[in-house]
């Protein structure tokens, strides 16, 4: 599998990540190391996590698969922290809180290090200085190798990222985790573009659409899907409209004439995006795994990834970048 730099650092990602949000909860042990054998075995290193997969229990069961399976030095290993479960408050990014939360996420991982540490989103509750320096006393201490951000707005990322840059003290942010695929597009407007110009790299998350984007809902709600999960259901709802309709059949349309799936082309989409550094692959089975693997085979040609940018394209407004070419 290609490997590609994470923005301006040396640090070099599987162009292709595994995600492990369902972990240790509509993926068991099992069904996990399935997964992970098969994503090292096609040559992937890059796996994303977070400690509140599961409520630790993703990050636990990825420390028994590194303990038995696959040695830690062969994984770039990804965790995120700063969400709280909190009624009143979704994330808490204070220094003192993140700092307490790469602990407990080291002590389940199995590990005295992780190579990428995110924020899991902005808070605004919190000076972002003080959230950036816990990311640098994370890479001073030797607790994370690099740094990152996740779920910021194109102005929260610029913001960050040229704070860092301007301090020789501070360690410059390697990434920030996005959503984004045919069906959300949303980060092209300020997001992409601040990352591209601070040379930050793009971890793509859910770049099957939530599983819609494999044609898996086109004729309703299968009973072993996402969707039909009493914990993710939500997440995958706002993605069956109308809208979502016309893309996946547009897609369908696109897979039928590349002899390929609707899965893959969705993923090569997405990959090749100009920014993205890994495009983060979630499964719950090893067999849907091993579908999406494939796309390292497809490479799209042009007029089928113009077909499917024109049919995905977001609505820019000013003062949206490139407004002025409407």
């Amino acid at each position: 599998m290609e490997k590609r730099h994470l923005g301006r650092t040396g640090l070099r990602v599987s162009r292709l990540g595994l995600g492990t949000m369902t972990w240790g909860r509509d993926t068991d042990e099992h069904e996990a190391a399935e997964q992970l054998k098969a994503f090292v075995d096609a040559g992937g290193t890059l796996v994303d996590t977070a400690d509140v997969y599961a409520d630790g229990g993703a990050e636990y069961l990825l420390s028994r698969l590194t303990d038995s399976l696959i040695p830690r030095s062969e994984l770039v290993i990804a965790t995120k922290a700063g969400s709280v479960p909190d009624s009143d408050r979704r994330f808490d990014a204070s220094r003192g809180r993140l700092l307490a939360a790469l602990d407990a996420s080291l002590h389940r991982l199995g590990t005295d290090y992780v190579d990428l540490w995110q924020v899991h989103a902005f808070d605004p509750a919190t000076p972002a200085e003080e959230t950036l320096q816990a990311l640098d006393l994370a890479v001073a201490s030797g607790r994370a190798r690099y740094v990152g951000v996740s779920n910021f707005s194109g102005w929260q990322l610029a913001k960050a990222a040229t704070w860092q840059r301007g301090h020789a003290s501070r360690v410059p942010l390697a990434s920030t985790q996005m959503e984004y695929s045919l069906l959300q597009r949303g980060i092209e407007r300020e997001v992409l573009p601040a990352a591209l110009d601070a040379g930050v790299g793009l971890l793509a998350s859910s770049p099957l659409g939530r599983g819609v984007l494999t044609g898996k809902y086109r004729h309703g709600v299968p009973p072993d899907s996402r969707g039909a999960s009493p914990y993710l259901s939500g997440f995958v709802q706002p993605y069956l409209g109308d809208r979502s309709r016309r893309i996946v059949d547009a897609l369908a349309t696109a897979a039928d004439g590349l002899a390929s799936s609707p899965l893959a082309v969705a993923l090569a989409w997405v990959r090749d995006r100009p920014g993205v550094s890994s495009t983060l692959v979630g499964a719950r089975t090893a067999t849907q795994l091993q579908s999406a693997l494939s796309v390292e085979a497809l490479t799209l040609p042009g007029e089928i990834r113009g077909a499917l940018d024109d049919v995905s394209a977001p609505v820019h407004r000013y003062p949206d970048p490139g407004w002025t070419e409407l």
